[in-house]
């Protein structure tokens, strides 16, 4: 009898945080994040010494996000599970520590604070690893005040990273059911070749986030 064929296991995706924070020093805080900071600068204007409400910013790297949060006087959780990206994070010249809290945590284990204003999400939650996803955006909902907003970043089905069996991934659908709990502000859908920060070839499928809780 002939032997069955052999499956090969797909490899498990290269974490080369080292490298990325190296390649991204210096770049601007995301878009997604910006516009929220807007969309929450017209509801209530903050006077100049006032807190102008509590984030986490998850999987907050070196940082480029929770210096533009803190520069606009929020209170800020940044959460990585690279201690490096921690360490980056506080040894910054421009970072305010004044309402800065760092913490070390995977997001398989993440907990987080009630009536977060808003919870950014960078290019993190593809990573989160898939038997995770469901309690990680579960916490994510469940955190977050009535009114008080997520932004970020998801990766579609159709994404090259997508043969990773480590990394998560969405359809539209999918996406849209993540996001019944919210009125979606802004939900853009991107797909092209290009590269990675490390300059990799990548083919992108990604939908840009905003959504305010119900």
């Amino acid at each position: 009898m002939n032997a069955p064929p052999r499956t090969e296991k797909p490899p498990p995706f290269q974490r080369q945080w080292a490298d990325y924070y190296r390649a991204v020093t210096g770049r601007p805080p995301r878009e997604t994040l910006m516009a929220t900071l807007d969309r929450f600068a017209a509801e209530i204007p903050t006077p100049a010494r006032a807190v102008a409400g509590f984030a986490v910013d998850l999987g907050c790297g070196d940082g480029r996000d929770t210096v533009e949060l803190l520069k606009r006087n929020w209170r800020v959780l940044a959460i990585d599970g690279e201690p490096e990206a921690i360490t980056r994070l506080r040894q910054r010249s421009d970072i305010n520590r004044t309402y800065l809290e760092t913490r070390v945590q995977r997001f398989e284990n993440l907990t987080l604070p009630p009536e977060v204003d808003l919870i950014n999400a960078s290019f993190c939650l593809p990573f989160c690893p898939p038997s995770a996803f469901a309690d990680l955006w579960e916490e994510i909902t469940a955190a977050l005040r009535s009114g008080g907003r997520f932004c970020g970043h998801l990766f579609g089905d159709r994404d090259s990273w997508a043969t990773y069996p480590d990394l998560n991934h969405h359809t539209r659908q999918q996406v849209d059911q993540l996001l019944t709990p919210f009125t979606v502000e802004l939900l853009d859908e991107e797909e092209h070749p290009g590269k990675t920060a490390l300059n990799q070839d990548k083919y992108w499928h990604l939908f840009h986030i905003i959504a305010r809780k119900l």
